[in-house]
């Protein structure tokens, strides 16, 4: 079947489904494969349930009497089709996503900022792979009365972001963070810098524009030569004789939004501005984090390059609470918890422990999960983080899983986070500051729910 006639059916019904457990009445079930399952199988069951129409790719599931099925070669690859072709008919920009820490938290604030002006789809959660961002931007129902829409994009394997590139072809970038990450897959930090780069590389070659960190060194030795460059700094990072493709950046001229953290709270407190005004706005937000300020001033800068206001996006950033275990700052009793637990990596892990150890608070508790995905690097970077621990002025550590444990090291350690609540009960603490760092398999808010 040709794509646009495919696409004719989408327009009629609007709505996709990849999972027979949870059919959308009236959508397009696209039979999907992977390891462990083969969604051909549930074709029949997805049509029960409410299904219109029925995408399958291989015969035996066919039913050539039923209308509703369509054979194609390749279920994953018409659904990337499909929504590349969808994309093609948007008349608004789409703002693309990456990097190996923030990418979710950014793409929620950015969103936010902008939908204080626009209409604006974003991808739902954390849709970011091959089959997430095909999904996000066929939820793009109603083309027309959308004014921006926002893809993240997440990564693996060295081509992945240059796949997504070509499917959801992005006019504006963002890469938020490179470090590491998914060493397993990637097997290097140079392959991780070389997929992130991707979406920069996707950006030149379309000569769109991308807005740039400019305290990331790593960002700034790799930018292409035909994209519009948009600045934003801590301006507490000194940066001096910088040149961007022979051009030397200066403050009142290539510089477009600013800000200065205030390092000695708990909860995000920064002054911001851009060179539109002379007017420092105040930002007294309820998030965690140094790493968080950069991304809150991401969204700032986009906002303001888009003519939403400063009140207003100050306001939006003052308010703005973080759910899911991202960087959530918790009050249980007379206990403040940071629950950061949603992932980790070597690169947000130490980040997370440089801010607990730079804020200006007493009784300091680290509870410390295993991280996830490091393949043969496992060993050196618990080891790397142990020695971090040591030179913290902390009242307490303790560290839970497999990795850590093997370590033999002098801090508390448990195997498992249901071992570690036998021993240890946060409600019974009193006024302690705690920080909770892990990767999501090891579970670590239970610890908060006890």
């Amino acid at each position: 079947m040709k794509i646009e006639t495919l696409y004719e059916i989408f327009l009629k019904y609007g709505k996709v489904s990849t999972d027979s457990r949870s059919v959308d009445k009236d959508s397009i079930f696209f039979a999907l494969k992977g390891t462990n399952f083969n969604g051909n199988k549930y074709a029949s069951e997805a049509l029960e349930k409410g299904a219109a129409v029925c995408i399958v790719d291989e015969k035996e599931y066919y039913n050539t009497n039923d209308s509703r099925f369509i054979l194609v070669d390749d279920c994953l690859k018409t659904l990337q089709d499909l929504a590349a072709f969808h994309r093609s008919k948007f008349n608004f920009p789409v703002i693309g996503i990456t990097g190996t820490n923030g990418k979710t938290t950014t793409k929620e604030l950015i969103a936010g900022a902008l939908s204080l002006k626009y209409k604006v789809k974003a991808t739902s959660g954390n849709l970011n792979n091959h089959i997430g961002v095909p999904l996000s931007l066929l939820s793009v129902n109603n083309i027309h009365n959308t004014d921006f829409c926002i893809i993240e994009m997440g990564a693996n394997h060295v081509g992945e972001i240059a796949s997504l590139c070509e499917i959801a072809k992005p006019n504006y970038g963002i890469i938020t963070s490179i470090g590491k990450a998914h060493l397993e897959g990637f097997g290097s930090l140079e392959n991780i810098i070389k997929t992130k780069l991707e979406l920069y590389n996707f950006i030149d070659k379309t000569k769109g524009s991308l807005f740039i960190n400019l305290c990331n060194e790593i960002l700034i030795k790799n930018l292409p030569n035909n994209t519009t460059n948009i600045f934003y700094k801590d301006i507490s990072k000194k940066i001096e004789n910088l040149k961007v493709q022979g051009h030397e950046i200066t403050n009142s001229v290539d510089i477009f939004c600013s800000g200065r953290l205030d390092e000695t709270t708990m909860n995000l407190s920064f002054d911001w501005q851009t060179k539109r005004s002379e007017k420092v706005f105040h930002v007294e937000g309820k998030m965690y984090g140094r790493y968080n300020f950069i991304n809150m001033l991401a969204a700032a800068c986009i906002g303001n390059y888009f003519d939403v206001s400063g009140e207003d996006i100050t306001q939006y950033l003052s308010n703005f609470e973080s759910d899911n275990n991202r960087s959530q700052i918790i009050k249980i009793n007379s206990n403040t918890i940071v629950s950061d637990a949603y992932n980790a990596n070597p690169s947000s892990m130490e980040v997370a422990l440089d801010t607990f150890n730079e804020i200006k608070v007493s009784n300091k508790i680290l509870i410390l999960g295993d991280m996830f995905e490091l393949g043969n690097d496992t060993e050196k970077e618990h080891k790397k983080i142990l020695d971090k621990l040591r030179s913290m002025n902390v009242e307490k550590v303790i560290l839970i899983g497999k990795n850590f444990q093997q370590l033999n090291s002098e801090y508390e350690t448990y195997l498992t986070v249901d071992e570690a609540i036998q021993n240890f009960n946060i409600q019974e603490l009193e006024n302690k500051n705690i920080l909770i760092k892990g990767s999501r398999g090891m579970r670590l808010e239970k610890l908060i729910k006890i």
